[in-house]
C-alpha cells in the first residue's frame, strides 16, 4: 500500500480500512492537473531559490515524461496507491531519484486536490459550454426555417394562442443562455488559485502563490488558507448549474415525447435516435427523450448529496471533501453526454407542419383574436370574451374550428361579425399581428434571430 504519511503509525493500515479510504479509482482522471500543477509548483520553488535549477529541470522532465506515457499507453496508474497525487509523486522518484521527494515541499495535499478540482471543473465548463452554444447554433438555424411554421402555444397543457415553431424553440434558446451565463459565473468566481495554502495555515517557505496563479491561467491566488482548502462552494454551483440544464433538457424531453405521441403527431425522430419494441412491431419509442428526462433526476441527485455533505463541516479540510469528486464526475459525463444525444436528436427531427398548424385551428388558439375582432368593431372587452365562449361552445357542438364557421352561423351568435373576421382569426394574421419585442411575429421573430446570431459569435 503506497502512500505520503506513515512515520508517526507504527502498525500497517487495515488493507479494508485502506481501500475505503483510497480514491485513486475515480480521481486518476485529475492527473493531467495533478501533473501541471505540479511543474507550476516546482518552477516556483525554483524561482524562490528553494530548489536548484537541475532539481526543478529534473522534476518538470520526470512529470512531463510521465504525462506523456500515461497518454500514449506506456504507463498506468496503480490502484496500490492512495490516490492520484501520492502515484505521480511516487513514479516521479522512481523515475528521478531523490530529487522528486523535494516536489511537495511548501504543499499539503489539501491544497493540491482544491488546485486540481479547480482546474478540472474549470476546463469542464468551458467544453460543457462548446455544447451548449452547439446546440443554440443548432435551434437557431430551426428557427430561422420555421418563422411560418404555425402551432398552438401552450399553457396548463391546453392550446391558448397560436404561435411558430420559431418562436416555441426560441425560448429554449434563452434557457441555454442562462445556462451559459450561469456558467461563466461560475468560472470567474472559482478562478483564484489555492496552491500554497498548505494543510491549512499557509507554509514558512517562501513561495511566491502569486507567480505560481499566473502561470496555471488563475486570476491571483486565494487569501484565506483555511477557506483555500475547505471551499467546495465552486462544486456545489456547478452541480445546481447542471442541475439546471438537466432541468431545461427535461422540459424538452417531456414536450419532444408529448409530440412524438400518435395523438399529437408533430415529430417524426429519426430512426438513428429511436427503438422499437421486443413485442408490438408498430412501436417507435422516444427513448432518447425519455432517458434525458430520467437522467436529470441523477444528476439532481449529486447536488443534494455535496449540499448534504457540506453542511455541518467545521473549518478547514475534513476527508469527507473527498465525496465531492465521484458525484460531480458522474454529473458532468451526464450532462455531456445527454446534450450531445439530444442536440442530435433534434437537429434530425422531422416536423410535421401541416399537422401543427391544424392542431392550432381545431383548439381555438385564435380565439382571443376573434375577442380583439369584435373590440376593434365597438364591442366591450368583456361583452366579446362572452361573446367568443358562446361561439367556441357552438363550434364545439358543431365539430368545427371558428375559421370553418359560415358568416350566417358567426352573425347567429353577434351580428358584429363580417366577411373580414376570417383574415382576423387566420393563424398567419394571429401571429404576425403580433410585433411587440419577443413576439412570435414574423419580423419580430427575425430581429431576434439576428441578435443570436450576434450573440454566437461574440
Amino acid at each position: 500500500m503506497a502512500q505520503l504519511w506513515g512515520g508517526r503509525f507504527t502498525r500497517e493500515t487495515d488493507r479494508n480500512v485502506y481501500l475505503f479510504n483510497a480514491s485513486i479509482s475515480y480521481d486518476k482522471r485529475l492527473y493531467r492537473q495533478d501533473i501541471e500543477g505540479s511543474i507550476a509548483h516546482a518552477i516556483m520553488l525554483e524561482k524562490q531559490g528553494i530548489l536548484t535549477t537541475e532539481e526543478k529541470d529534473a522534476i518538470v522532465k520526470g512529470l512531463t515524461t510521465i504525462r506523456t506515457q500515461l497518454e500514449d499507453g506506456s504507463l498506468t496508474i496503480s490502484d496500490e496507491y492512495e490516490d492520484i497525487h501520492s502515484f505521480v509523486e511516487a513514479t516521479l522518484t522512481q523515475m528521478i531519484g531523490d530529487a522528486g521527494k523535494k516536489l511537495h515541499t511548501g504543499r499539503s495535499r489539501n491544497d493540491q486536490v482544491a488546485l486540481d478540482m479547480k482546474m478540472y471543473v474549470r476546463s469542464e465548463i468551458i467544453e460543457i459550454d462548446e455544447l451548449l452554444k452547439t446546440f443554440q447554433e443548432i435551434l437557431v438555424r430551426i428557427m430561422e426555417e420555421n418563422l411560418e411554421t404555425f402551432m398552438p402555444g401552450f399553457t396548463h397543457l391546453q392550446k391558448a394562442q397560436p404561435v411558430t415553431l420559431a418562436h416555441h424553440f426560441g425560448a429554449y434558446f434563452e434557457m441555454l443562455r442562462r445556462d451559459r451565463s450561469r456558467l461563466s459565473d461560475i468560472y470567474e468566481r472559482l478562478n483564484t488559485c489555492p496552491l500554497g495554502a498548505g494543510a491549512l495555515a499557509g507554509t514558512t517557505y517562501p513561495l511566491d502563490r502569486g507567480y505560481t496563479a499566473s502561470m496555471l491561467g488563475f486570476e491571483g491566488p486565494t487569501l484565506n488558507s483555511m477557506d483555500s482548502v475547505s471551499d467546495r462552494d465552486y462544486v456545489i454551483e456547478l452541480l445546481s448549474a447542471l442541475s439546471t440544464v438537466m432541468m431545461h433538457l427535461s422540459r424538452f424531453s417531456e414536450e419532444v415525447i408529448i409530440w412524438n405521441s400518435n395523438e399529437y403527431g408533430f415529430v417524426e425522430i429519426d430512426d438513428a435516435f429511436s427503438t422499437g419494441s421486443s413485442i408490438m412491431p408498430q412501436k417507435k419509442n422516444p427513448d432518447i427523450a425519455e432517458l434525458v428526462r430520467g437522467k436529470t433526476g441523477r444528476v439532481y441527485g449529486h447536488l443534494m448529496a455535496m449540499l448534504t455533505t457540506m453542511k455541518g463541516l467545521p473549518l478547514a479540510y475534513n476527508k469527507d471533501m473527498q465525496e465531492d469528486k465521484e458525484g460531480t464526475f458522474d454529473a458532468i459525463d451526464t450532462v455531456k453526454e445527454c446534450l450531445t444525444m439530444f442536440m442530435q436528436m433534434v437537429d434530425t427531427m422531422k416536423f410535421r407542419k401541416e399537422v401543427m398548424a391544424k392542431s392550432a385551428m381545431r383548439g381555438f388558439t385564435n380565439a382571443t383574436d376573434a375577442a380583439d375582432y369584435l373590440v376593434k368593431h365597438g364591442v366591450p372587452f368583456r361583452d366579446a370574451h362572452g361573446i367568443i365562449g358562446r361561439l367556441v361552445l357552438a363550434c364545439i357542438e358543431k365539430d368545427k374550428s371558428i375559421e370553418d364557421m359560415s358568416l350566417e352561423e358567426l352573425r347567429e351568435i353577434s351580428e358584429v361579425f363580417d366577411a373580414d373576421i376570417y383574415d382576423a382569426v387566420s393563424l398567419k394574421t394571429c401571429v404576425e399581428r403580433r410585433l411587440t419585442t419577443g413576439a412570435p411575429g414574423v419580423s419580430a421573430m427575425r430581429g431576434v434571430i439576428a441578435e443570436y446570431r450576434k450573440y454566437l459569435k461574440e
